[in-house]
């Protein structure tokens, strides 16, 4: 939890505030890397005689060899602020981006000769690329220089412009089943909805390169109806990936390959009633999706409050469910991580009350400050459904997770995926597995973790900046932060507020069912750091407008 006022920065859990000083010059563009000069393929040389002697001299401005401006774009270092270059060719670039000019698939000058057509330092042309490439428009390809990958698909409109008005009711009533897809829809210049991964850094390259292999080597036998429980290959790649990055050794006949954590919960319904369970224990504040899918499987989902140390065991035994859902490694919303003398009173409560706990490892391998959290899992199999997907790593688009069940559950849920669907796709599980086994998932892990470990600080710098008194939770790990304030305004019509501005974001109360502070749940991962800073000053505006 962490207190947003001018000091250091804390990441401990809600009842403990201490303080927190804003990261001064945090965002992560405001530095030009210095091995940014291998971006954009500058093996290939200029072609001008002048061009060459000055990427040679590694012209700045100043010199001695006259520039006048860039065909490409028509840029003119002209137009460009005194001490701001480096400011004004992003924008320049991220506006053709946007505008079609700069098309997916394009790909830019080496920054050695756009420097030098423009007389500028090959520093400033490198620190646009790189904030292009943290904006998730634009990717490295060695070789093959600097590639436009994404670009958005709605241009920002200017700060200050009328947005439509949000749905009506959204944040009037209580959540509907589709809450979420009314959220989604709703149009907004900045999205900070929680759980939402950066969909630019989708590894494109590496996923068709990964499919040309597989389609390579692909009889004509793997097309056929392919066995309900997963593929051979992507069972034995998420043995392999659960022993190496959670603890979980497991055999590959244990994983059951399915439709991400959605559907693995309503598999997971009629297994529970058939063996007398008729009520899933859920964590408070916990996911309201999570709660909406046990309900709509006919499953009551008492509250059990969250503390410091995770959910608490004396409130769980008082419910008298005999299954309960946990996210012990960074629970939803909160960020708790579930303490070790928490975890064996749970544990405890497992093996002598004969409980089941259901595990949602949705995003444990993003962490930052703090070392690896084993899974419940590893400890107890026997009590302990583990369910993960590649949602928060990849997309959710794939809809692709798994579920390791204890043995006594494992036949019913094979069955019950088998008359669901037959099991998941063939193709994207084998091209799954070949990114796991190839090395790559995990190269692309390693690179999310410093974009969002500078998306976490951008968003811990706008918050002390803008929303002073703020207490910021679960900086440490994730994809989002939840941020309580001691002002007395519902987060209801906090959330509505921003929407008018343009700022899309959830009310902790949507993920309560018990009464508690005020907050919003903030997601960061998928916003670049320039447009947290202004959704959050936004943030700030609303609250100010309604204090």
């Amino acid at each position: 939890m962490t207190e947003i006022t001018p000091g250091r920065q804390s990441d401990r859990p809600v009842a403990e505030a201490p303080r927190l000083v804003a990261m001064t010059g945090a965002d992560a563009g405001a530095r030009t890397m210095g091995s940014a000069a291998g971006v954009g393929g500058d093996a290939v040389r200029p072609h001008s005689p002048a061009a060459r002697q000055a990427a040679d001299a590694d012209v700045a401005p100043g010199s001695s060899v006259a520039s006048y401006g860039s065909d490409f774009l028509l840029l003119d270092v002209a137009d460009a602020p005194a001490g701001g270059k480096a400011d004004w060719l992003t924008a320049r670039l991220r506006q053709a981006i946007g505008d079609g000019r700069l098309a997916v698939g394009g790909r830019l000058p080496p920054t050695r000769v756009l420097a030098a057509e423009l007389g500028v330092s090959r520093g400033v042309v490198a620190e646009a690329y790189r904030r292009l490439t943290e904006d998730g428009h634009v990717e490295g390809r060695r070789r093959g220089g600097t590639v436009v990958v994404a670009a958005p698909a709605v241009p920002l409109p200017a700060v200050g412009a009328a947005q439509p008005p949000p749905p009506a009711g959204l944040f009037a009533a209580a959540p509907a089943p589709d809450v979420f897809e009314a959220l989604r829809a709703a149009p907004a210049r900045i999205d900070f909805t929680p759980g939402q991964p950066d969909l630019a850094a989708f590894p494109r390259a590496a996923w068709l390169q990964a499919e040309r292999t597989v389609l390579a080597d692909l009889s004509a036998g793997h097309l056929g109806y392919g066995d309900p429980r997963g593929t051979p290959q992507l069972r034995q790649a998420v043995a392999d990936w659960l022993a190496r990055n959670r603890g979980i050794r497991v055999a590959p006949d244990e994983v059951l390959v399915v439709a991400g954590t959605a559907q693995a919960l309503t598999l997971l319904h009629p297994v529970l009633r058939a063996d007398g369970i008729d009520s899933v224990a859920v964590e408070d504040p916990g996911s309201l999706g999570t709660r909406q899918h046990l309900v709509n499987g006919d499953l009551a989902t008492p509250p059990v409050p969250v503390d410091d140390d995770g959910i608490r065991v004396d409130a769980l035994r008082a419910t008298g469910a005999r299954a309960v859902l946990l996210t012990p490694a960074h629970q939803f919303p909160t960020g708790v991580v579930t303490s070790g003398e928490r975890r064996r009173e749970l544990l405890r409560w497992a093996a002598g009350d004969g409980g089941l706990i259901v595990e949602d490892d949705y995003d444990a391998e993003h962490r930052y400050d703090r070392p690896p959290v084993p899974a419940l899992r590893a400890l107890l199999a026997d009590r302990v459904c583990y369910m993960g997907s590649v949602s928060k790593l990849l997309a959710p688009a794939l809809r692709i997770g798994w579920v390791v069940p204890p043995p006594r559950y494992r036949d019913a849920l094979v069955n019950a995926k088998r008359f669901t669907d037959l099991g998941n796709a063939v193709l994207p599980q084998l091209v799954l597995a070949r990114l796991m086994t190839s090395g790559d998932l995990e190269r692309h892990l390693r690179m999310l973790r410093g974009r969002h470990r500078r998306r976490r600080d951008a968003m811990t710098a706008a918050l002390a900046a803008h929303l002073p008194g703020a207490v910021a939770h679960g900086a440490a790990a994730g994809l989002h932060l939840t941020v309580t304030y001691p002002q007395d305004v519902p987060d209801t019509d906090l959330a509505a507020a921003a929407l008018a501005l343009g700022v899309k974001c959830q009310p902790l109360s949507w993920h309560r069912q018990l009464p508690g502070r005020p907050g919003l749940v903030l997601g960061y991962a998928a916003t670049p750091p320039g447009a947290i800073a202004e959704g959050v000053a936004a943030l700030g505006e609303a609250l100010r407008a309604l204090s």
